[in-house]
């Protein structure tokens, strides 16, 4: 089948695509170096809808091609080059076209429509330019890769080959291309290493100082600069040099780094970066045409997986999902917050007081018991930000003015008269949320809303002894609050649609993944975590021994063990969640007695670090006492995912979460749970347990599956 009639019956199965045109202009290039095609490529909407290649785009990108080929066969232009229109070069292919693919031809034509279109670049009769005006992810990259030069623009915010990060490798030419180019360790880092850390981005400046662009220039004049150094690199003015690799051992090396780098990611629960690594390898001779027909093959079995469905599903639940909250109020109900109270000084406290400084730039005031513990608090904040002013991040000017809006008093109607929203972050204790909500009421406006950071306890019955609880919402951030995405949202059963607008208005504001979440014990992420952990300290504690749950649990490649993250959230906290649910739900969540003598003894954890390695603490094992049920991995692992598969069933019974997805978007954002698993309940369908427990998947077909 011709690249033509592949083009067309793949536009015909994804009809709604934003279609991406190839202009050709041509330009005098300076010192009289000849005429130049130029293409730009533009989906005609400005830099919020960015640049992508459905079928239809490839189809225009083949129509310029044909124009500039002849020119260049008559003699009429010199050289051809591609840029992008104001800010976006281009970002890759349509994932919403490859969403709809249920057939593995039609998955295959579409590897081999991009690489029979791109090769076409690398095949012109005379030189070719890629100008990297602005952002260029995965097939964007690659059509630049095929040309002879690239330049770039200082200004370039976000470069990537975001592939592996999705479930699929870049398969137009990336695999291939890039190690040939800037050798296979520099290919590693961009297509596996930066792909796996959350699909970390490279700058202007990054692209050059690897190799992939030859010569950076100032935005400012980007495009005349980049005309001026073409001219120069076709009337021999500039000799572009490239480095020679060695193809042997070295080669082999960073593939094996790449492998490495897999395993401590995913520990091989995901094909795609094994399949790119497998392309890099092969591709250590040169066979370019080798390595194209392998992205094809491999572009082609993963489109069809369940692995990039799960991808592409939370890569739409943070994309889109995140920016339009599920069961919001209308924002118009809103109020605004021109002013914003803290109480509590301590470092949750301080570290929300920053956050809402530089997020909101609004007056933060913090109070506390004491003005020792107010002092401690200010001066954390404006550590913090002299830190960011010695990162570069901030300037000066804005340095001082944050630093002026962060203040502390300790008389609450000072300090807080005049808020419009209010959040605590005391200690996780019933009667002293009370009593501080108590305090607030009485000093507020009557429209100040007053938010709850706790993590487990009910917000209903916290403003229960209020005159006015429609005003009380849950705010629960996840530690550390600057990094970690989510923030549940949660509804008490008297909060009215206003106080819950606002606090959706500010969580926007303050960049976060919000989610609403009913007034139910744990809401969303530590009740789902403190299960699944429960089950594996009950595991332990009858007897399995410590490392065959670690490695139990290692396939899910979950960012770290439940071990690991018990140290992180603190054994009290953890007690403290597990005492709360066990008050709820005694059948389903029991409190360790081992966990139990952990906190008396004041201990962080399971483990200590002896001669740079986690070994079990020696004091800590003395205090224990283990059952004899030893389970194997498998029987650990089935355990522990059905425990959570239950309970996520229960949570969506009563009606804790709107639907499936903001299960997986809260897993996602506020627990790291393995984007390339979609979340959880994607993995649990696909592994059977959802079918074993519940009787039934949590998603429909095609969602986060193959559509049938």
């Amino acid at each position: 089948m011709s690249t033509t009639e592949l083009l067309r019956r793949a536009a015909e199965l994804f009809p709604g695509e934003v279609v991406t045109t190839a202009h050709v202009r041509h330009l005098d290039l300076p010192l009289r170096a000849g005429k130049l095609a130029l293409i730009t490529l533009d989906n005609g909407f400005d830099h919020t809808k960015p640049t992508t290649f459905g079928p239809g785009s490839l189809a225009k990108l083949a129509e310029a091609l044909d124009q500039v080929e002849a020119e260049a066969a008559a003699g009429e232009v010199v050289a051809v080059a591609i840029t992008g229109k104001p800010f976006i070069f281009a970002v890759g292919a349509d994932l919403k076209g490859v969403e709809l693919l249920t057939q593995h031809s039609d998955a295959l034509a579409i590897g081999k429509g991009g690489h029979d279109v791109f090769k076409r670049i690398a095949a012109l009769p005379v030189p070719s330019f890629a100008f990297y005006n602005g952002a260029a992810m995965g097939g964007g990259v690659e059509v630049g890769l095929h040309c002879t030069y690239r330049t770039v623009s200082a200004g370039v915010p976000a470069f990537s080959l975001p592939e592996v990060f999705l479930g699929l490798v870049p398969g137009w030419g990336g695999c291939t291309l890039l190690p040939n180019l800037i050798g296979p360790a520099k290919a590693v880092k961009v297509i596996i290493e930066n792909s796996m850390a959350q699909n970390r981005q490279l700058k202007g400046k990054d692209v050059f100082e690897l190799g992939i662009a030859d010569a950076i220039f100032e935005p400012a004049d980007f495009l005349e600069q980049s005309l001026l150094w073409a001219a120069k690199v076709l009337t021999g003015e500039v000799a572009v040099e490239r480095e020679e690799f060695d193809r042997g051992k070295a080669w082999d090396d960073a593939v094996l780094w790449g492998r490495w780098v897999a395993d401590a990611k995913v520990h091989g629960a995901a094909p795609a970066a094994y399949k790119a690594l497998d392309i890099i390898q092969q591709v250590k001779d040169g066979d370019l045409q080798a390595g194209f027909d392998a992205e094809d093959a491999a572009l082609a079995d993963l489109i069809m997986s369940g692995e990039l469905r799960a991808g592409l599903y939370a890569f739409n639940l943070v994309q889109r999902r995140a920016k339009r909250p599920f069961g919001a109020p209308d924002k118009s109900l809103a109020r605004p917050v021109s002013k914003v109270g803290v109480v509590g000084a301590g470092l949750m406290a301080s570290q929300l007081a920053l956050l809402f400084a530089r997020r909101l730039e609004v007056p933060v005031v913090l109070t506390d018991i004491d003005q020792e513990r107010i002092d401690k608090g200010v001066g954390y904040v404006h550590a913090e930000i002299d830190k960011l002013l010695d990162k570069g991040r901030i300037g000066k000017d804005k340095a001082n003015k944050l630093k002026g809006l962060v203040s502390g008093h300790l008389d609450k109607a000072v300090a807080f008269g005049d808020a419009d929203f209010v959040i605590e972050a005391v200690f996780e204790e019933m009667g002293v949320k009370q009593k501080v909500f108590a305090e607030l009421e009485a000093v507020v406006s009557p429209t100040a809303v007053l938010a709850t950071n706790t993590s487990s306890l009910s917000v209903t019955e916290m403003a229960s002894k209020l005159q006015h609880p429609e005003r009380v919402v849950g705010f629960h951030f996840f530690n550390p609050v600057a990094i970690l995405p989510l923030l549940e949202i949660v509804r008490a059963e008297k909060t009215d649609d206003a106080s819950l607008a606002t606090a959706f208005g500010v969580a926007k504001k303050l960049k976060k993944t919000a989610v609403l979440a009913k007034d139910a014990p744990a809401f969303v992420v530590n009740r789902i975590l403190t299960r699944f952990m429960g089950e594996i300290q009950s595991i332990i504690d009858e007897g399995t021994p410590f490392e065959t749950v670690e490695a139990a649990v290692k396939p899910l490649g979950l960012p770290m063990s439940p071990i690991a993250l018990l140290e992180l959230v603190g054994p009290a906290i953890a007690l403290h969640v597990s005492e709360t649910l066990h008050g709820a739900f005694p059948e389903r969540f029991a409190v360790s007695a081992n966990l139990g003598k952990v906190v008396e003894a004041g201990k962080r954890g399971f483990y200590v670090w002896q001669d740079g390695a986690q070994v079990l603490d020696p004091e800590v094992l003395a205090l224990l006492s283990f059952g004899d049920s030893v389970l194997t991995e498998e029987q650990v692992r089935a355990r522990a995912l059905e425990a959570v598969a239950q309970e996520i069933g229960l949570m969506l019974e009563e009606g804790v979460v709107g639907e499936a997805q903001d299960i997986d978007l809260c897993m996602i954002t506020g627990a790291g749970w393995p984007f390339h698993l979609g979340g959880i309940t994607p993995y649990l369908d696909r592994e059977g347990v959802s079918e074993r427990v519940n009787g039934k998947k949590f998603l429909a077909p095609g969602l986060a599956s193959v559509p049938a």
